[in-house]
């Protein structure tokens, strides 16, 4: 049997973003019931509809293929290949009409990010990431951008009222020790870091469906995204996400960090 790599898949991933996409316009800024899980988070008709579309789309192509998703149970987590979705990461902006929203494909060989994507279907905006391969937006390369001191940086953050305890301590340190810090994007910021807008992204909390598209395409992009110690991201890392575009902005985060 011959040997099959991630690219070999890019195809399939390219349509389940272009499948989600159709899913989520259908109901942008159109009346709809919300509802709570037990995290009192928000979660939508939207939000099960993809992600019930791409598990079908996944089990009829690829049925020893497992998926990890954010609204249903995971199947088959322990296979050579995992898909991971998040449906709509950014589900507030969602709710109040704001396209900073995206849907999150990864796929993971034995337990290892190799290809992720960012899709924003309301603007018509996709990066795409894949080990080996630079990352792309909307089919074009894209890098990062040097950022040699932690003064001259822009932060990105969902919201401040997502870090705790020592934590929020650690987030007011590099806060304090950038330039401009900015709040709210979700999964879109990571976008802009790999397109050179942004130079750190900071997170805590997070789940496997929040982050492991995002590894490929920063790392594809030039940038470096870890765990808080400096450890790279996979299926049994705890939420705690710093992504810089610039190796030398990355080093000083994680000294103020763990300072």
């Amino acid at each position: 049997m011959a040997e099959v790599h991630p690219e070999d898949y890019l195809p399939f991933a390219e349509e389940l973003a272009t499948r989600a996409g159709e899913v989520v316009r259908r109901y942008f800024r159109r009346p709809f019931t919300v509802h709570e899980k037990g995290d009192l988070s928000p979660v939508t008709i939207a939000d099960r509809e993809v992600e019930t579309t791409l598990r079908a789309a996944i089990r009829n192509a690829y049925p020893d293929h497992g998926v990890i998703g954010e609204e249903f149970s995971p199947t088959q987590s322990d296979a050579e290949w995992v898909w991971v979705i998040d449906p709509i990461d950014g589900t507030k902006s969602f709710l109040i009409g704001r396209p900073i929203f995206g849907t999150l494909i990864a796929l993971l060989h034995r337990g290892q990010p190799v290809m992720g994507i960012i899709d924003q279907p309301i603007i018509g905006e996709r990066w795409l990431g894949m080990s080996g391969i630079p990352t792309s937006f909307n089919f074009s390369p894209v890098h990062t951008r040097l950022c040699p001191d932690l003064k001259l940086a822009t932060l990105c953050t969902t919201s401040p009222n997502l870090f705790s305890g020592k934590d929020t301590e650690a987030f007011e340190r590099l806060r304090k020790s950038v330039k401009y810090t900015v709040y709210g994007g979700d999964c879109y910021s990571y976008g802009l870091l790999a397109s050179g807008h942004v130079d750190i992204v900071l997170e805590s909390d997070l789940k496997a469906h929040d982050f492991c598209a995002l590894a490929p395409i920063v790392m594809g992009a030039g940038g470096l995204i870890t765990d808080w110690r400096g450890n790279p991201l996979t299926l049994e890392s705890a939420g705690h996400v710093l992504a810089c575009g610039d190796r030398r902005t990355h080093a000083a985060a994680l000294e103020l960090l763990n300072r």
